[in-house]
């Protein structure tokens, strides 16, 4: 799933405010590295998510034997080829 840099930067922000109101959270350094780490943390998330769905996806194509995008024995092998990939990740 792809997300825009706005998003992104929301959703750090929402999570850095979220931390802040915790008693039992402590933040160390100042909130705006927190947030830019979060961000940092989101896009390589992001990226990683991609790599792997273009490696299943190639997988999936190299198949003699075609299957249709979106059947259910699709949904199957992409699953199960998705967590393979992650693993060896």
């Amino acid at each position: 799933m792809s997300l825009s840099r706005e998003k992104v930067n929301h959703l750090s922000q929402l999570l850095v405010r979220r931390l802040e109101e915790m008693p039992e959270v402590t933040l160390r350094m100042p909130s705006n590295t927190v947030r830019l780490q979060i961000v940092g943390a989101i896009q390589e998330a992001l990226r990683l998510e991609e790599e792997v769905d273009f490696a299943v996806r190639q997988t999936l194509a190299s198949y003699t034997r075609r299957v249709v995008e979106g059947s259910r024995e699709w949904d199957v092998m992409y699953q199960k080829l998705y967590e393979l990939e992650l693993d060896k990740r």
